[in-house]
C-alpha cells in the first residue's frame, strides 16, 4: 500500500514544485522525491516546522523564510528523530537541513560531545562549521570544534580538555583522535555523513567504518550524498537504521548546465582549451585533469599565455593550498587547474565554467565535476575536450545522461591579446587571528591609509598567522604602498601582492 502526501512550495522564480512522499510497508525503502510542478500554491515557511525559538531567531536574522527543496523534504523526518538518507546536490542547502536538526537536539547544559559531522575535506568542514555557528547564534554557550588534517594536532588535543558539544571534522583526523582516546564519543546522539560519495572516493571507507563502530548504537544518523552509487548504499546500510530516503529530482543541477563537447587531437588540446577560454571569457573556471602531471603542464601552459591561473593537486603544502583556494575564491585567479582529489570540498560561489581537459572514466565523477557549476539553480557552462581514445567514455556519459551529445568545433587560432584578465589581485598580510586581527581592522586601513573606496575591496580571509584581501587589480601597487606607509590596528605588518 502507498499513501501520498503532497506539499507545495515555490521556487526562486515562483513556479510551484510538488513534493511526493511515498510511504511503503515496513522493511521497504521510504522515498520522498522532489519533482517539478506548475500549480500556484501557498509558500511554506520555517515557522511551520517545530523548531526551538533560538533557531527561528537565527533563521529570521539570516533572512531565511522558505525552505529549499532538500530542507523541506528532510527536516520533518530529521526533527522526528528518524535516520535519513538524502540525495542533495551541491548548493542545495543541505547544511541547514542537517544543522537545524542537529542543533535542535543539543543539550548545552550537558558537557559532552553530542553530535559528530564528518566531511571529506578541511575546506568543506570549515564551511560547515561556519554555517552551524551562524545557525547557533541565539543558543548560548554552544561549543563547536573543528578537527581536520593539515593542521597541528597539539592544539586540537588541548582543546578537548573541555569537550565540545559538536565536532565537525575529516574522517582521518577524527579517527586519529579516537585512537589516542582524546575524543569521547560515548554521548554522541547524532552522526552526519556529509558528501558521503566524495569521502568514499577519497578512500575514507575504513576510517568511517572504524568511527561508526565506536559510536552508540542508539544514535540518529544522517547521510547526504550528491550521488547514490553502490558504495554509498553499502555505507548507508552499515550506518543507518531503517532510513527515510529523500531525493531532489527536480532540483538536479544538470538541466541548468550548458554542456558542450569538442573532438580534438591530443596535441591540439592546449590550444583548444585556450581558445575556448578566450572565446567564452568565463569569470571563473575549474579545469579538471586526471593526473598530477597534466595539472602542472596545463597550468604552466595557461600561465605562459597570460592567464591568471594556479595548479591544485595533492603535492601542495597546506599553506600553499590555502593560498590558491583563497585567490581563486576572491577572483584573483580566473582559472584553477585541479585533480579530482585536490578539488574535494572546493566551494566557489557562482563558478561560471567547468572544463574536462580529459573525461573521467566514471560517469558519477563526470556528473560531480559539472555539478560544481550551475549551483542552486544558476546557469553554468561545461566544456569537454575529447580525443578519439576517449570516445567510449563520451558514449557512456551519453547513455547515462539519456541526452544526445552536442559536438562542436574548438577554436584553435585565438590570439594572446584575447586572454581575459582577473578582476582582482590579492594582498597577503603577515598577521592574523593570533594578532587579534579582524576584517574590520583591514577594511579600515584600506579605506584610510591606502585610500581605497569600499567597492574597490573584495573578500577578506583571516587565518591564524596570515590574512588575505582582494582589491581591484589596477589598484594593487598604490594599495601596497599605502599600507606599508600606514598602519593596521596601530601596528606595522609586512604586506605584499600575490
Amino acid at each position: 500500500m502507498q499513501v501520498f502526501f503532497v506539499l507545495f512550495v515555490y521556487d526562486s522564480i515562483n513556479i510551484c514544485h510538488t513534493f511526493r512522499h511515498n510511504i511503503t510497508p515496513v522493511g521497504k525503502p521510504r522515498v520522498a522525491h522532489f519533482t517539478p510542478g506548475l500549480r500556484s500554491c501557498r509558500m511554506p515557511t520555517f515557522q511551520e516546522l517545530d523548531l526551538i525559538p533560538a533557531l527561528q531567531q537565527a533563521l529570521d536574522a539570516a533572512g531565511f523564510d522558505t525552505p529549499t527543496p532538500i530542507q523541506a523534504l528532510s527536516l520533518p523526518p530529521v526533527l522526528a528523530g528518524k535516520d535519513v538518507l538524502a540525495q542533495a546536490p551541491t548548493g542545495s542547502g543541505k547544511t541547514a537541513a542537517f544543522g537545524l536538526g542537529l542543533l535542535q537536539r543539543i543539550d548545552v547544559a550537558a558537557i559532552r560531545t553530542q553530535a559528530l559531522v564528518l566531511c571529506p575535506t578541511r575546506e568543506l568542514a570549515d564551511q560547515v562549521g561556519k554555517e552551524l555557528r551562524r545557525l547557533a547564534m541565539a543558543i548560548p554557550n554552544v561549543k563547536l570544534s573543528l578537527f581536520t588534517g593539515g593542521t597541528a594536532l597539539g592544539p586540537q588535543l588541548a582543546s578537548l580538555t573541555h569537550p565540545p558539544h559538536i565536532v565537525v571534522g575529516t574522517p582521518g583526523r577524527v579517527q586519529e583522535l579516537l585512537h589516542k582516546q582524546a575524543l569521547d564519543v560515548a554521548g554522541v546522539g547524532m552522526l552526519v555523513l556529509d558528501e558521503a560519495d566524495r569521502m568514499l572516493d577519497m578512500g575514507f571507507e575504513k576510517s568511517i567504518s572504524d568511527i561508526v563502530r565506536r559510536l552508540p548504537k542508539t544514535r540518529q544518523s544522517l547521510l547526504f550524498s550528491a550521488t547514490w552509487p553502490d558504495e554509498v548504499r553499502v555505507l548507508a546500510k552499515a550506518s543507518l537504521r531503517d532510513p527515510v530516503e529523500v531525493a531532489v529530482e527536480g532540483a538536479d543541477v544538470r538541466p541548468q548546465v550548458d554542456v558542450r563537447f569538442y573532438e580534438v587531437a591530443l596535441d591540439a588540446k592546449p590550444a583548444a582549451l585556450m581558445g575556448l577560454l578566450m572565446q567564452q571569457k568565463p569569470e571563473s573556471t575549474v579545469v579538471f585533469c586526471n593526473t598530477k602531471r597534466d595539472v602542472d603542464d596545463v597550468a604552466a601552459a595557461l600561465q605562459d599565455a597570460g592567464f591568471a591561473v594556479a595548479a591544485l593537486h595533492g603535492d601542495l603544502e597546506q599553506r600553499d593550498r590555502d593560498e590558491v583556494l583563497v585567490r581563486f575564491a576572491n577572483r584573483s585567479l580566473s582559472v584553477l587547474v585541479a585533480s579530482d582529489v585536490a578539488a574535494r570540498g572546493l566551494d566557489v560561489k557562482d563558478l561560471a565554467c567547468v572544463v574536462n581537459y580529459e573525461l573521467p572514466s566514471d560517469s558519477d565523477v563526470y556528473l560531480h565535476r559539472i555539478g560544481r557549476t550551475a549551483r542552486a539553480g544558476e546557469s553554468g557552462l561545461a566544456l569537454n575536450l575529447v580525443t578519439s581514445r576517449e570516445m567510449p567514455r563520451a558514449l557512456q556519459i551519453e547513455t547515462t545522461s539519456g541526452q544526445a551529445i552536442r559536438w562542436n568545433r574548438a577554436p584553435l587560432d585565438a590570439r594572446p591579446t584575447d586572454v581575459p584578465k582577473a578582476s582582482m589581485r590579492t594582498l597577503r598580510i603577515d598577521a592574523g587571528r593570533t594578532d587579534k586581527l579582524r576584517p574590520g581592522d583591514i577594511l579600515g586601513a584600506l579605506t584610510g591609509a591606502a585610500g581605497l573606496k569600499a567597492d574597490d575591496i573584495g573578500k577578506i580571509d583571516i587565518f591564524p598567522t596570515r590574512s588575505y584581501v582582494a582589491v581591484r587589480s589596477g589598484l594593487i601597487k598604490t594599495t601596497v604602498a599605502g599600507l606599508q606607509a600606514g598602519k593596521i590596528k596601530g601596528r606595522n605588518f609586512r604586506v605584499r601582492a600575490m
